[in-house]
């Protein structure tokens, strides 16, 4: 008499894990005319959710793995909207307006094809990457790409009013980027940008996703996201992960790095090819002295906090994080990465919070959501090559 409700049980069973995962359903509209915008792309950024809304403006995202996110519409003509959501079990309805965009006059950069070519290859190596996996990404639509190279500043400059569309045939992804902002500073050795970004998956045969499958858990292991997720799940020395805060100084023989820029440049223009090439010298100095890990390794409850908001965390230090994973192996020469003479070359990154009050906010799928840190090292090295969307599950 108990097997109709074992057989009831497996029937429900799967509904509840579906109801697990967050919906997110609404309408976009005109916020003049009120009317309805269809085609418009409505999508959660740096995931794989995303969709357009139909003819009378209706959208829906289903199967959203719970976590924050950024909610992101964009539509050519209209102002890009966006919106930070927590997203549970429960589902969320969302009616956006949405302003037409005014016509503005972008400032026109007079440069020769022969000057594009040379500034896109250095954009391509800065925001793509140069490794294996970036040897496999083609660039669809490059020349939506507004590039701007100062030669004073040393400093590249992009950004694009629609989708950048990168096929990764390493990882198996069509990215496509919503790039607002980009900067490749040359002296400083710092490249930062903004942007929403929407994953969707290649298709490919069973063999090429099997591949793909590979490539994308080598690309988990060891990142920001691997790190963030193992630190609140209290799983950080299980996953391979040690962690020290650093202590070091600026190194006083290296100028500032605006000091150095300018002074390459008028040595530079007053043809004083040794005295630029002293600064250059200079340049290629490590930035740091009297370097230390102050040991022992730190526990979870050291730097981990909570908030009041479920599913949103705070790590918190002062100075530097020295963050060791020891599931690979890393020989990349950097100048500026400290490794101790008695440490094997495991990959490492130094992460550095710029808030006075020294914490940074990340949710359960481990992105970080606010006062994001400076990365050197392992982490800085990742590139668009190398990104997985932020719902992104490891087998184990």
């Amino acid at each position: 008499m108990r097997f109709p409700w074992l057989i009831l049980l497996f029937i429900v069973l799967p509904f509840a894990l579906l109801a697990q995962n967050g919906v997110i359903t609404g309408t976009i509209t005109n916020s003049g005319s009120k009317t309805p915008l269809p085609r418009a792309s409505v999508f959660l950024s740096n995931s794989s959710v995303g969709a357009a809304t139909n003819e009378e403006g209706k959208y829906m995202l289903s199967g959203i793995r719970p976590g924050q996110y950024t909610l992101v519409v964009s539509l050519l003509g209209f102002d890009d909207y966006t919106k930070t959501i927590l997203v549970g079990s429960e589902p969320i309805k969302l009616d956006i307006e949405m302003s037409p965009r005014p016509l503005m006059l972008r400032e026109v950069v007079i440069q020769s094809s022969a000057d594009w070519k040379k500034n896109y290859e250095a954009f391509r190596k800065d925001f793509i990457g140069s490794d294996e996996n970036a040897k496999e990404c083609v660039v669809i639509n490059p020349h939506i790409l507004n590039l701007v190279y100062n030669r004073t500043k040393q400093t590249l400059e992009a950004d694009a009013d629609q989708f950048l569309i990168v096929e990764n045939h390493a990882l198996g992804y069509r990215v496509k980027f919503l790039l607002k902002d980009f900067k490749s500073d040359h002296i400083a050795n710092i490249i930062s940008y903004e942007g929403e970004r929407l994953f969707e998956d290649l298709p490919g045969s069973e063999s090429q996703k099997k591949k793909w499958h590979q490539k994308r858990e080598e690309c988990y292991y060891g990142s920001a996201m691997h790190f963030y997720r193992s630190l609140y799940t209290d799983k950080l020395q299980q996953e391979g992960f040690i962690v020290y805060h650093l202590s070091r100084a600026l190194n006083p023989e290296r100028p500032p790095d605006d000091v150095i820029r300018r002074k390459i440049q008028y040595f530079k223009e007053m043809r004083r090819i040794d005295s630029a090439n002293y600064y250059v010298g200079l340049a290629n100095m490590s930035k740091y002295y009297h370097e230390n890990l102050m040991k022992p390794a730190l526990s979870q409850f050291e730097i981990l906090g909570t908030t009041d908001q479920k599913g949103v965390y705070i790590i918190h230090f002062q100075n530097y994080l020295y963050i060791v994973y020891t599931k690979k192996t890393d020989d990349t020469y950097n100048k500026d990465l400290y490794r101790p003479i008695d440490q094997a070359n495991y990959a490492v990154t130094i992460a550095t919070l710029f808030n006075k009050e020294g914490y940074a906010l990340f949710d359960m799928n481990g992105i970080v959501i606010n006062n994001a840190p400076l990365y050197e090292g392992a982490w800085a090295a990742s590139r668009l090559s190398d990104l997985l969307p932020v719902d992104y599950v490891p087998d184990h």
